[in-house]
């Protein structure tokens, strides 16, 4: 109990937040609005560390890079596997929430009043070029300074990071600044989130009261659809990777171990903490120490299947909440696109949690308000998101070992022992 107590007081303090908001909210209405600014007071903390949060996350984790450039074969391969993994997990999402559809029958108008309206609504239409551009550059280095220009603020960070870890040493003291700026801008994150229960608790309050009670509906279905969606990755999608990498052998393989791994994601809530347990069991799979030694410390900072289709739910409630379509061509690959960047490029970054919800928020326009709505979708998927972005390492494993050591590689290692 002690551990489980350890490893889930946030989690669990929040949700009590939230439990006890929403009750306030359904009992006392639109009269909840008193506790508003306690709710806007968390939100504001957490724009006035966002910045620098952004800027040293990102540029110190790429200043120290370095290492990467030895892992050679190992990790090309390794690469590609996670990036075609990712891509799977973020159209099956896409998918998934097209057919079941998380929200519905909740007052749009509602939401736009206690939410503010969609930037960008309305005005004048631009060429997608022009967007782009937009989008990820400003014309002035103090507009990078705003929480609206946050892809702008992440090429600045990327290219920071690079330049640092280019210059080699001459770079080393600039390198310990932005690490210790991280270490600092991590730390105050930290002691924000002290006060995440109240403030949330008091904004979903808010939200319950305005908006009514058909809002935790569309969490509760939400929080249905992903872990049916996780049951489906981890007993057929994974199943289909260990099957591809070994055919039945890799399979059955795969089953003996797996369980271990699982029942640690779960416990734990935390892929680093399964780091051990999972090389321990990917190498009696019959994986080879050094690729099971790469592919596992790497696939728990970069690799995060649940945190993708995580990304995708949280992009289609704000849509669906907000009155866009999802289901056409062109909302359908930017949100795929948008899920796929959250699962595999913000998960490498330490805080890319804040930091991709926030880029949700900035791609598509919505109101920096919203931010909220989709923090609450992180803590109640915390568990399942885990669970799939944990054991799905254990099954790149396998296929990057299959196309390193070859079609053969698990009677091999079967052999060898």
């Amino acid at each position: 109990m002690k551990n489980f107590w350890k490893n889930y007081r946030g989690t669990l303090l929040i949700l009590l937040g939230l439990v006890l908001g929403g009750i306030a909210g359904a009992v006392w209405g639109t009269k909840v609005d008193v506790v508003k600014p306690l709710g806007d007071l968390f939100l504001n903390l957490m724009y006035m560390i966002l910045i620098p949060l952004v800027f040293f996350s990102i540029s110190s984790s790429i200043a120290g890079m370095q290492e990467v450039k030895r892992l050679g074969k190992i990790l090309g391969i390794t690469v590609a596997v996670f990036l075609g993994t990712a891509l799977v997990s973020a159209v099956l999402g896409y998918l998934c929430v097209l057919i079941f559809k998380p929200i519905q029958g909740i007052d749009m108008s509602n939401v736009k009043q206690l939410m503010g309206n969609v930037k960008g609504a309305s005005g004048t239409k631009t060429s997608a070029l022009a967007q782009i551009v937009a989008t990820f550059t400003v014309d002035d280095f103090s507009k990078i300074l705003s929480k609206s220009n946050m892809l702008s603020l992440i090429v600045v960070a990327i290219l920071v990071g690079i330049a640092t870890a280019a210059s080699g040493q001459a770079a080393e003291p600039f390198a310990k600044l932005l690490n210790a700026g991280n270490v600092v801008t991590m730390r105050i994150v930290k002691y924000i989130m002290y006060y995440a229960p109240i403030g949330l608790g008091c904004f979903f309050a808010t939200v319950i009261g305005n908006l009514g009670a058909e809002m935790v509906g569309g969490y509760l279905r939400t929080l249905l659809i992903y872990v049916g969606y996780s049951l489906f990755y981890f007993f057929v999608v994974m199943s289909g990777y260990a099957y591809l990498s070994a055919g039945h052998s890799g399979f059955k393989a795969f089953w003996r171990n797996i369980s271990v791994p699982a029942i640690t994601a779960i416990a734990t809530s935390s892929s680093a903490a399964s780091i051990p347990v999972n090389l321990e069991y990917t190498k009696k799979i019959g994986v080879t120490a050094d690729i099971a030694d790469t592919v596992i410390p790497l696939g728990a900072n970069t690799h995060k299947d649940g945190s993708v289709v995580g990304g995708i739910l949280k992009t289609t409630f704000l849509f669906v909440l907000f009155g866009r379509d999802i289901a056409t061509f062109q909302n359908a690959v930017i949100i795929i696109a948008v899920g796929f960047l959250v699962g595999v490029v913000m998960s490498a970054i330490p805080g890319g949690g804040f930091v991709a919800e926030t880029v949700i928020i900035t791609i598509f326009g919505f109101p920096m308000t919203a931010l909220p709505l989709i923090l609450i979708i992180s803590e109640i998927i915390d568990i399942p998101a885990t669970l799939l972005n944990s054991t799905s390492n254990i099954t790149s494993s396998m296929l990057i070992t299959r196309f390193v050591e070859g079609k053969n590689w698990l009677s091999k290692a079967m052999r060898s022992r």
